[in-house]
């Protein structure tokens, strides 16, 4: 069973995720769930009752807009098709900037005090 610190940091970055997929290729609920279990080499296995709220709040953000695609055969039922907007391609780039600041701090914060030092002068630009 996964771990509740394992399970909240999925949880906090998936729509990040998501909307990464998107913006890379537009596709529908289920597509994109095998293609985000796909690039996570299975690592991140999510449910459509995980999903589906993620892209409804990220339309309701304007990130994203859904439009319905038929089949022209047969009687494939019609999708939902999810496509990233120019908002949402600018929000990714914020949330990847703050994800990136957060890995740097929590590297920061976990190693040893003389790394720590070394990597705060770095990353302000004052060497020793």
């Amino acid at each position: 069973m996964e771990s509740r610190f394992a399970h909240q940091m999925k949880k906090g970055v998936l729509e990040m995720l998501v909307l990464d997929l998107v913006c890379k290729q537009p596709g529908h609920g289920y597509e994109l769930i095998h293609r985000l279990a796909a690039r996570s080499e299975g690592f991140l296995r999510t449910k459509e009752g995980t999903l589906y709220p993620i892209l409804y709040r990220l339309e309701d953000d304007g990130f994203i807009v859904s439009s319905w695609q038929t089949s022209g055969t047969g009687r494939a039922a019609p999708k939902k098709i999810y496509t990233a907007t120019p908002s949402g391609r600018s929000a990714l780039l914020a949330m990847q900037a703050e994800w990136q600041a957060l890995c740097r701090c929590v590297q920061v914060c976990t190693s040893s005090p003389e790394e720590g030092k070394a990597n705060v002068s770095t990353q302000h630009g004052s060497g020793a």
